[in-house]
Protein backbone atom coordinates (compact mmCIF):
# COMPACT_ATOMS: atom_id res chain seq x y z
CA UNK A 1 0.00 0.00 0.00
CA UNK A 2 1.15 3.48 -0.91
CA UNK A 3 0.90 6.45 0.55
CA UNK A 4 -2.32 7.48 -1.40
CA UNK A 5 -3.53 4.50 0.01
CA UNK A 6 -2.98 5.14 3.81
CA UNK A 7 -3.82 8.78 3.72
CA UNK A 8 -7.52 7.45 2.05
CA UNK A 9 -7.83 4.69 4.43
CA UNK A 10 -7.24 7.19 7.51
CA UNK A 11 -10.90 7.83 6.94
CA UNK A 12 -14.01 5.82 6.81
CA UNK A 13 -15.90 8.80 4.12
CA UNK A 14 -14.95 12.13 2.42
CA UNK A 15 -17.35 13.89 5.21
CA UNK A 16 -15.10 12.62 8.02
CA UNK A 17 -11.78 13.43 6.11
CA UNK A 18 -12.56 16.74 4.86
CA UNK A 19 -13.83 17.68 9.18
CA UNK A 20 -10.50 16.21 10.24
CA UNK A 21 -8.06 18.21 7.79
CA UNK A 22 -10.08 21.31 8.72
CA UNK A 23 -9.60 20.65 11.87
CA UNK A 24 -6.09 20.27 12.22
CA UNK A 25 -5.35 22.99 10.04
CA UNK A 26 -7.37 25.01 12.85
CA UNK A 27 -5.52 23.88 15.53
CA UNK A 28 -2.38 24.00 14.09
CA UNK A 29 -3.09 27.67 13.50
CA UNK A 30 -5.35 28.70 15.99
CA UNK A 31 -2.49 27.39 19.08
CA UNK A 32 0.41 28.97 17.85
CA UNK A 33 -1.06 32.36 17.64
CA UNK A 34 -2.78 32.32 20.95
CA UNK A 35 0.69 31.20 22.49
CA UNK A 36 2.78 33.54 20.32
CA UNK A 37 0.47 36.46 21.74
CA UNK A 38 0.17 35.07 25.39
CA UNK A 39 1.08 36.93 28.57
CA UNK A 40 2.87 34.12 30.26
CA UNK A 41 6.28 32.85 30.40
CA UNK A 42 7.06 29.21 28.88
CA UNK A 43 10.04 26.99 29.98
CA UNK A 44 11.50 27.15 25.78
CA UNK A 45 11.37 29.97 24.06
CA UNK A 46 8.35 31.28 22.42
CA UNK A 47 8.81 30.49 18.50
CA UNK A 48 10.08 27.10 19.76
CA UNK A 49 6.20 26.32 22.19
CA UNK A 50 4.39 27.93 18.93
CA UNK A 51 6.42 25.15 16.20
CA UNK A 52 5.43 22.81 18.63
CA UNK A 53 2.02 23.88 18.97
CA UNK A 54 1.65 23.63 15.25
CA UNK A 55 3.10 19.86 15.05
CA UNK A 56 0.35 19.09 17.65
CA UNK A 57 -2.54 20.18 15.64
CA UNK A 58 -1.13 18.90 12.40
CA UNK A 59 -0.84 15.45 14.10
CA UNK A 60 -5.11 15.60 14.34
CA UNK A 61 -5.17 14.46 10.97
CA UNK A 62 -4.34 10.43 12.48
CA UNK A 63 -7.00 11.09 15.35
CA UNK A 64 -9.13 8.36 13.96
CA UNK A 65 -7.23 5.69 13.33
CA UNK A 66 -3.91 6.06 15.92
CA UNK A 67 -6.40 7.76 18.53
CA UNK A 68 -4.02 5.76 21.65
CA UNK A 69 -0.84 6.43 20.59
CA UNK A 70 -2.10 10.17 19.29
CA UNK A 71 -3.01 10.79 22.79
CA UNK A 72 0.04 9.48 24.98
CA UNK A 73 2.39 10.91 22.57
CA UNK A 74 0.62 14.77 22.53
CA UNK A 75 0.34 14.47 25.89
CA UNK A 76 4.40 13.71 26.57
CA UNK A 77 4.99 16.28 24.02
CA UNK A 78 2.58 18.76 25.20
CA UNK A 79 3.93 18.43 28.54
CA UNK A 80 7.20 19.18 27.58
CA UNK A 81 6.65 21.82 25.37
CA UNK A 82 4.23 23.41 27.13
CA UNK A 83 1.95 24.15 24.40
CA UNK A 84 -0.86 22.53 22.04
CA UNK A 85 -3.62 23.06 24.51
CA UNK A 86 -6.52 23.00 22.08
CA UNK A 87 -5.22 19.97 20.15
CA UNK A 88 -4.41 18.32 23.48
CA UNK A 89 -8.33 19.10 24.35
CA UNK A 90 -9.37 17.50 20.75
CA UNK A 91 -6.68 14.14 21.53
CA UNK A 92 -8.26 13.59 24.80
CA UNK A 93 -12.09 13.56 23.13
CA UNK A 94 -10.28 11.29 20.18
CA UNK A 95 -9.28 9.12 23.06
CA UNK A 96 -12.62 8.21 24.36
CA UNK A 97 -14.65 8.12 21.21
CA UNK A 98 -12.46 6.53 18.74
CA UNK A 99 -10.70 3.84 21.10
CA UNK A 100 -12.35 0.35 21.96
CA UNK A 101 -9.85 -0.74 24.66
CA UNK A 102 -11.74 0.91 27.83
CA UNK A 103 -8.32 0.12 29.99
CA UNK A 104 -6.35 2.24 27.57
CA UNK A 105 -8.78 5.18 27.89
CA UNK A 106 -8.57 5.13 31.68
CA UNK A 107 -4.70 4.29 32.16
CA UNK A 108 -4.00 7.06 29.15
CA UNK A 109 -6.61 10.04 31.16
CA UNK A 110 -4.69 9.20 34.63
CA UNK A 111 -1.68 9.70 32.89
CA UNK A 112 -2.14 13.06 31.62
CA UNK A 113 -4.02 14.25 34.60
CA UNK A 114 -0.84 12.72 36.83
CA UNK A 115 1.65 14.83 34.51
CA UNK A 116 -0.55 17.83 34.53
CA UNK A 117 -0.38 17.70 38.77
CA UNK A 118 3.41 17.39 38.38
CA UNK A 119 4.45 19.87 35.65
CA UNK A 120 2.07 22.46 35.89
CA UNK A 121 2.31 25.60 33.93
CA UNK A 122 4.99 28.18 34.85
CA UNK A 123 2.30 30.15 35.51
CA UNK A 124 0.23 28.08 37.69
CA UNK A 125 3.06 27.42 39.90
CA UNK A 126 1.33 30.10 42.51
CA UNK A 127 -1.60 28.18 42.64
CA UNK A 128 -2.91 25.82 45.34
CA UNK A 129 -2.78 22.18 45.15
CA UNK A 130 -6.19 22.00 45.33
CA UNK A 131 -6.87 24.37 42.25
CA UNK A 132 -4.72 22.66 40.20
CA UNK A 133 -6.03 19.28 41.16
CA UNK A 134 -9.95 20.88 40.26
CA UNK A 135 -8.05 21.97 36.74
CA UNK A 136 -6.17 19.29 36.10
CA UNK A 137 -9.35 17.43 36.11
CA UNK A 138 -11.54 20.15 34.45
CA UNK A 139 -8.66 19.89 31.22
CA UNK A 140 -8.50 15.75 31.32
CA UNK A 141 -12.03 14.54 31.91
CA UNK A 142 -14.88 16.17 30.64
CA UNK A 143 -13.24 15.96 26.84
CA UNK A 144 -12.41 12.29 27.73
CA UNK A 145 -16.24 11.76 28.97
CA UNK A 146 -17.54 13.57 25.86
CA UNK A 147 -15.52 11.49 23.42
CA UNK A 148 -16.92 8.26 25.36
CA UNK A 149 -20.56 9.47 25.21
CA UNK A 150 -20.05 10.24 21.36
CA UNK A 151 -18.00 7.28 20.38
CA UNK A 152 -21.16 5.01 22.30
CA UNK A 153 -23.47 6.53 20.42
CA UNK A 154 -21.96 6.33 17.31
CA UNK A 155 -21.76 2.74 17.79
CA UNK A 156 -24.94 2.43 18.97
CA UNK A 157 -26.23 4.21 15.68
CA UNK A 158 -24.25 1.39 13.70
CA UNK A 159 -25.00 -1.17 15.44
CA UNK A 160 -28.96 -0.14 14.80
CA UNK A 161 -28.59 0.57 11.29
CA UNK A 162 -26.80 -3.40 10.68
CA UNK A 163 -29.66 -4.35 12.60
CA UNK A 164 -32.39 -2.79 10.08
CA UNK A 165 -30.30 -4.09 7.18
CA UNK A 166 -30.07 -7.35 8.72
CA UNK A 167 -33.81 -7.72 9.34
CA UNK A 168 -34.43 -6.51 5.54
CA UNK A 169 -31.90 -8.97 4.16
CA UNK A 170 -34.01 -11.61 6.37
CA UNK A 171 -37.36 -10.32 5.17
CA UNK A 172 -35.92 -10.91 1.70
CA UNK A 173 -35.01 -13.77 2.42
CA UNK A 174 -37.79 -14.69 3.98
CA UNK A 175 -40.34 -13.38 1.40
CA UNK A 176 -38.38 -15.82 -1.23
CA UNK A 177 -38.72 -18.53 0.75
CA UNK A 178 -42.46 -17.88 1.03
CA UNK A 179 -42.89 -17.18 -2.88
CA UNK A 180 -40.83 -20.41 -3.35
CA UNK A 181 -43.42 -22.50 -0.97
CA UNK A 182 -46.18 -20.63 -2.48
CA UNK A 183 -45.50 -22.01 -5.97
CA UNK A 184 -44.50 -25.34 -4.48
CA UNK A 185 -47.76 -25.42 -3.22
CA UNK A 186 -49.19 -24.34 -6.36
CA UNK A 187 -47.25 -26.84 -8.45
CA UNK A 188 -48.81 -29.85 -5.99
CA UNK A 189 -52.52 -28.19 -6.37
CA UNK A 190 -52.40 -28.36 -10.44
CA UNK A 191 -51.00 -31.76 -10.39
CA UNK A 192 -53.79 -33.23 -7.80
CA UNK A 193 -56.51 -31.13 -10.07
CA UNK A 194 -55.23 -31.55 -13.85
CA UNK A 195 -52.66 -34.98 -13.82
CA UNK A 196 -54.87 -36.72 -11.19
CA UNK A 197 -58.14 -36.14 -12.99
CA UNK A 198 -57.13 -36.18 -16.44
CA UNK A 199 -55.17 -39.22 -16.09
CA UNK A 200 -58.05 -41.06 -14.98
CA UNK A 201 -60.15 -39.39 -17.79
CA UNK A 202 -57.72 -40.59 -20.45
CA UNK A 203 -58.52 -44.29 -18.71
CA UNK A 204 -61.75 -44.30 -19.12
CA UNK A 205 -61.79 -42.63 -22.76
CA UNK A 206 -59.66 -45.44 -23.57
CA UNK A 207 -62.17 -47.56 -22.44
CA UNK A 208 -64.82 -46.11 -24.38
CA UNK A 209 -63.07 -46.23 -27.14
CA UNK A 210 -63.11 -50.23 -26.40
CA UNK A 211 -66.62 -51.02 -25.66
CA UNK A 212 -68.28 -47.74 -27.70
CA UNK A 213 -69.53 -50.28 -30.74
CA UNK A 214 -69.35 -53.24 -28.49
CA UNK A 215 -71.88 -52.26 -25.56
CA UNK A 216 -73.59 -48.87 -25.99
CA UNK A 217 -74.70 -48.71 -22.72
CA UNK A 218 -71.96 -49.46 -21.20
CA UNK A 219 -70.18 -46.88 -23.44
CA UNK A 220 -72.85 -44.13 -22.22
CA UNK A 221 -72.44 -44.95 -18.74
CA UNK A 222 -68.21 -44.44 -19.45
CA UNK A 223 -69.28 -41.41 -21.24
CA UNK A 224 -71.04 -39.74 -18.04
CA UNK A 225 -68.37 -41.09 -15.62
CA UNK A 226 -65.63 -38.88 -17.80
CA UNK A 227 -68.20 -36.06 -17.65
CA UNK A 228 -68.68 -35.81 -13.92
CA UNK A 229 -64.74 -36.18 -13.64
CA UNK A 230 -64.30 -33.03 -16.04
CA UNK A 231 -66.85 -31.07 -14.01
CA UNK A 232 -65.05 -31.75 -11.04
CA UNK A 233 -61.89 -31.06 -12.56
CA UNK A 234 -62.79 -27.76 -13.31
CA UNK A 235 -64.52 -27.01 -9.92
CA UNK A 236 -61.33 -27.89 -8.14
CA UNK A 237 -59.46 -25.72 -11.12
CA UNK A 238 -61.91 -22.83 -10.07
CA UNK A 239 -60.88 -23.12 -6.63
CA UNK A 240 -56.95 -23.32 -7.06
CA UNK A 241 -57.47 -19.68 -9.05
CA UNK A 242 -59.61 -18.64 -6.49
CA UNK A 243 -56.81 -19.13 -3.85
CA UNK A 244 -54.34 -17.64 -6.11
CA UNK A 245 -56.38 -14.14 -6.08
CA UNK A 246 -58.34 -14.21 -3.39
CA UNK A 247 -56.10 -15.96 -0.66
CA UNK A 248 -57.12 -19.34 1.39
CA UNK A 249 -60.91 -17.89 1.58
CA UNK A 250 -61.55 -18.85 -1.69
CA UNK A 251 -61.01 -22.47 -0.46
CA UNK A 252 -64.21 -24.57 -0.10
CA UNK A 253 -65.09 -24.66 3.59
CA UNK A 254 -66.07 -28.05 3.39
CA UNK A 255 -63.49 -31.05 3.06
CA UNK A 256 -63.27 -34.04 1.25
CA UNK A 257 -65.49 -37.60 3.46
CA UNK A 258 -64.58 -40.98 3.20
CA UNK A 259 -68.28 -40.67 0.73
CA UNK A 260 -65.62 -38.97 -1.64
CA UNK A 261 -63.04 -41.28 -0.93
CA UNK A 262 -65.72 -44.29 -1.78
CA UNK A 263 -66.49 -42.12 -5.33
CA UNK A 264 -62.96 -42.48 -6.33
CA UNK A 265 -63.00 -45.92 -5.69
CA UNK A 266 -66.50 -46.08 -7.79
CA UNK A 267 -64.44 -43.81 -10.73
CA UNK A 268 -61.43 -46.43 -11.13
CA UNK A 269 -64.06 -49.11 -10.79
CA UNK A 270 -65.73 -47.79 -13.52
CA UNK A 271 -62.75 -47.82 -15.23
CA UNK A 272 -61.79 -51.57 -15.17
CA UNK A 273 -59.53 -51.51 -12.03
CA UNK A 274 -60.39 -53.91 -9.31
CA UNK A 275 -60.75 -51.89 -6.32
CA UNK A 276 -61.52 -52.80 -2.42
CA UNK A 277 -62.29 -50.12 -0.07
CA UNK A 278 -62.24 -51.34 3.48
CA UNK A 279 -62.51 -48.95 6.30
CA UNK A 280 -61.59 -50.19 10.13
CA UNK A 281 -62.88 -47.94 12.98
CA UNK A 282 -65.57 -45.39 13.76
CA UNK A 283 -66.25 -42.72 11.02
CA UNK A 284 -66.40 -39.11 12.07
CA UNK A 285 -65.80 -36.07 10.94
CA UNK A 286 -62.06 -35.34 10.03
CA UNK A 287 -60.38 -31.97 10.18
CA UNK A 288 -60.37 -30.03 7.13
CA UNK A 289 -56.38 -30.61 6.46
CA UNK A 290 -56.66 -34.38 7.74
CA UNK A 291 -59.62 -35.16 5.53
CA UNK A 292 -58.33 -33.60 2.38
CA UNK A 293 -54.88 -35.14 2.32
CA UNK A 294 -56.67 -38.91 2.59
CA UNK A 295 -58.42 -37.99 0.05
CA UNK A 296 -55.37 -36.23 -2.23
CA UNK A 297 -53.50 -39.96 -0.63
CA UNK A 298 -56.17 -42.16 -2.82
CA UNK A 299 -56.44 -40.18 -5.52
CA UNK A 300 -52.73 -39.97 -6.42
CA UNK A 301 -52.18 -43.74 -5.59
CA UNK A 302 -55.22 -44.59 -7.67
CA UNK A 303 -53.88 -42.79 -10.18
CA UNK A 304 -50.65 -44.44 -10.08
CA UNK A 305 -52.18 -47.82 -10.57
CA UNK A 306 -53.93 -46.54 -13.88
CA UNK A 307 -50.39 -45.37 -14.91
CA UNK A 308 -48.27 -48.06 -13.96
CA UNK A 309 -49.86 -50.84 -13.17
CA UNK A 310 -52.84 -50.77 -15.75
CA UNK A 311 -55.92 -53.72 -14.32
CA UNK A 312 -53.96 -54.33 -10.96
CA UNK A 313 -55.76 -55.24 -8.49
CA UNK A 314 -55.42 -53.06 -5.60
CA UNK A 315 -56.80 -52.92 -2.00
CA UNK A 316 -57.38 -49.76 -0.12
CA UNK A 317 -57.27 -49.81 3.99
CA UNK A 318 -58.40 -46.82 5.86
CA UNK A 319 -58.20 -47.27 9.42
CA UNK A 320 -59.78 -44.50 11.86
CA UNK A 321 -57.92 -44.53 15.40
CA UNK A 322 -58.37 -42.42 18.18
CA UNK A 323 -55.39 -40.62 17.47
CA UNK A 324 -54.26 -41.06 14.12
CA UNK A 325 -56.12 -41.74 10.64
CA UNK A 326 -53.84 -44.68 8.95
CA UNK A 327 -54.19 -45.08 5.45
CA UNK A 328 -52.39 -48.09 3.07
CA UNK A 329 -52.99 -48.52 -0.69
CA UNK A 330 -51.37 -51.50 -2.55
CA UNK A 331 -51.78 -53.44 -6.19
CA UNK A 332 -50.42 -56.16 -7.14
CA UNK A 333 -48.73 -57.29 -9.52
CA UNK A 334 -49.50 -55.80 -12.96
CA UNK A 335 -50.60 -58.60 -15.42
CA UNK A 336 -49.77 -56.51 -18.73
CA UNK A 337 -48.52 -53.24 -19.40
CA UNK A 338 -50.25 -50.40 -19.60
CA UNK A 339 -51.88 -49.45 -23.26
CA UNK A 340 -52.48 -45.74 -22.61
CA UNK A 341 -49.18 -44.64 -22.24
CA UNK A 342 -49.79 -41.85 -19.71
CA UNK A 343 -46.61 -39.93 -19.21
CA UNK A 344 -45.37 -39.46 -15.81
CA UNK A 345 -43.65 -36.68 -13.80
CA UNK A 346 -42.65 -38.32 -10.63
CA UNK A 347 -43.88 -35.25 -8.65
CA UNK A 348 -47.13 -37.01 -7.01
CA UNK A 349 -44.99 -39.18 -4.08
CA UNK A 350 -43.75 -36.37 -3.76
CA UNK A 351 -46.17 -33.87 -2.75
CA UNK A 352 -47.95 -36.50 -1.07
CA UNK A 353 -44.97 -36.55 1.46
CA UNK A 354 -45.23 -32.69 1.55
CA UNK A 355 -48.29 -32.76 2.88
CA UNK A 356 -48.35 -35.81 5.23
CA UNK A 357 -45.22 -34.20 6.87
CA UNK A 358 -46.53 -30.77 7.18
CA UNK A 359 -49.66 -32.59 9.42
CA UNK A 360 -46.85 -34.39 11.19
CA UNK A 361 -47.16 -37.48 9.63
CA UNK A 362 -45.30 -40.28 7.96
CA UNK A 363 -45.63 -41.88 4.92
CA UNK A 364 -43.91 -45.04 3.32
CA UNK A 365 -43.95 -46.20 -0.28
CA UNK A 366 -42.26 -48.64 -2.74
CA UNK A 367 -42.57 -52.09 -4.31
CA UNK A 368 -44.29 -55.30 -2.58
CA UNK A 369 -44.49 -58.59 -3.69
CA UNK A 370 -44.37 -57.43 -7.13
CA UNK A 371 -46.60 -54.42 -6.76
CA UNK A 372 -46.41 -51.14 -5.29
CA UNK A 373 -47.68 -50.02 -1.70
CA UNK A 374 -48.09 -46.29 -0.66
CA UNK A 375 -48.77 -46.24 3.65
CA UNK A 376 -49.62 -42.96 5.70
CA UNK A 377 -50.17 -42.28 8.68
CA UNK A 378 -51.50 -39.29 9.56
CA UNK A 379 -51.89 -37.75 13.10
CA UNK A 380 -55.39 -36.07 14.74
CA UNK A 381 -55.15 -32.66 16.94
CA UNK A 382 -55.28 -33.26 20.32
CA UNK A 383 -58.65 -31.84 21.39
CA UNK A 384 -60.55 -34.35 18.62
CA UNK A 385 -58.45 -37.50 20.12
CA UNK A 386 -60.93 -39.37 22.29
Amino acid sequence: MGFRGWWTGLWPTRRSRVLDIALAVTAAAFDPAWLWFAPQDFWLPRWEVSAASAVLGLALVVRRRHPVALALGGTLFATVTGGGGVSALIMMYSLGAYTTCRRAIIAITVLSYLLFLAFPSPTATADSFLVQAISGFAFTAPPVLLGLYMGTRKQLFASLQERAERLEREQHLLAERARGEERTRIAREMHDVVANRVSVMVVHAGALKAVARRDPDQAAETAAVIGDMGRQALEELRQVIGVLRQGEEALAQTSPTLDDVRDLVHQSTAAGLTVELAVRGEERPMPAAVGRTLYRLVQEALTNVHKHAGDADTAIVVGLAPEAVEAEISNAAPREAPRHGLPSGGNGLLGLRERVTALGGTLEAGPRDGGFAVRARIPLPSDLRK
